[in-house]
């Protein structure tokens, strides 16, 4: 049995697969937006003990503990800096929050305060080459470095998510197996968490694609279905996750039991002239496609809720927070939520106060949606982790 399976999810009939013990965690696709928001979603998870060995039980039962975080794009920023950080943060004994901070936010805040990519540095790529390079090697000197897949740690599996321009399915990265059902599987990959990173959130057109070089034989013989062999092997183009995938939830959706999904995607807004020049049009029509499958795949999630198939909670960051149950939340005005979850798409510096109403928003959403949905007897947080910004 593979470690996850990674055929396509069906909107015609459900899914039977066997499920897992354990809570699979996704991080959504959304630029800087979502990297600073979900910062705050897993800065909570810590302080609830959700990062930590402990076995779980919920409010629907047995939960058992985190398995797997699976990320796209920006989602994949904060990803690859907490599992790198993992044996650092001692996530089983106190403290872990000022930890945290020193070992995740602190990086990722300093990350956040210079652009990767502008929009105008990226539109003569689109012609002439790709800026996915450019990105690559800006994760790398800034946050990353050269360490790779196997610097992360067994337990929790880190999943990063692409998208396989050439076979048209899902191309997933863990310290366990580059893989896609199409091409085949290869064990124990060396690729650097920058270049793999840099696939995740290589948003087409402007940062696509992200060009992989293997060997034919770096494949298990027999682990794809119809493309094993040169070029889909050899020379694989990869693109954003966010194209097949933006929530991050189908490596977790189809073997977990406990699925807690956090969305930070941008919403598509009605255009009244849309753009007549082929660049921003393509660009208008990848965000239509991308916005109706994380619909598709949010309305697949909730019904597994409802129908008691799975257990979990999802939250959307243009949530309004008061719908949530829970007691003693943070407040969060409707307006200023909703101002934030505006911010573009995109690889852009963020200001310190905006970097930390995002960070705190998160938070707060975690927060409200973990102890109104999986465990409810949590106690409240004190404030937010920057409480003179608030959000």
């Amino acid at each position: 049995m593979t470690d996850f399976d990674l055929t396509p999810v069906s909107t015609e009939a459900p899914m039977e697969p066997v499920l897992r013990k354990g809570i699979g965690l996704c991080l959504s696709g959304g630029g800087y937006r979502a990297m600073l928001f979900h910062l705050g979603v897993v800065w909570r998870l810590a302080e609830l003990g959700y990062l930590g060995t402990e076995h779980r039980w919920g409010k629907y039962g047995e939960l058992g503990s985190l398995q797997r975080v699976s990320s796209v794009s920006g989602g994949s920023i904060t990803a690859g800096v907490l599992g790198l950080s993992w044996n650092k943060l001692d996530v089983d004994s106190p403290g872990v929050s000022d930890r945290f901070r020193e070992h995740v936010a602190e990086p990722i805040q300093e990350f956040a305060s210079r652009s990767t990519v502008t929009l105008l540095s990226g539109l003569p790529a689109v012609v002439f080459s790709t800026v996915n390079k450019r990105v690559v090697r800006v994760y790398r000197k800034r946050l990353f470095g050269d360490l790779t897949l196997q610097d992360l740690p067994g337990t929790p599996d880190f999943v990063f998510n692409t998208t396989n321009l050439q076979s048209g399915a899902l191309w997933s990265f863990s310290k366990r197996a580059a893989r896609d059902w199409r091409v085949g599987r290869i064990d124990g990959p060396a690729d650097t968490i920058a270049k793999v990173v840099g696939a995740s959130s290589a948003f087409p057109p402007f940062l696509s694609p992200a060009r992989f070089r293997y060997r034919d034989e770096d494949f298990r013989p027999g682990s794809g279905d119809g493309l094993q062999g040169p070029p889909f092997t050899t020379r694989p183009q990869l693109t954003d996750g966010g194209v097949y995938d933006n929530l991050g939830l189908e490596t977790v959706f189809k073997n977990y039991k406990t699925v807690i999904c956090s969305d930070a995607g941008g919403d598509l807004a009605a255009k009244k002239k849309v753009p007549g020049d082929w660049i921003l049009q393509t660009y208008r029509v990848v965000k239509t496609i991308n916005n109706q499958v994380r619909s598709l795949r949010k309305r697949i999630l909730l019904t597994s809720f409802v129908e008691h198939e799975r257990h979990g909670t999802y939250w959307s960051m243009r949530t309004d927070v008061r719908k949530y149950p829970a007691k003693d939340r943070l407040p969060c005005p409707f307006n200023r939520t909703q101002e934030l979850a505006s911010i573009r798409t995109d690889l852009e510096a963020k200001d310190t106060v905006t970097q930390r109403r995002l960070i705190n928003w998160g938070y707060a959403l975690c927060d409200a949606g973990i102890r109104s949905w999986v465990e409810e007897g949590l106690p409240p947080p004190q404030d937010f982790p920057y409480p003179h910004e608030g959000v």
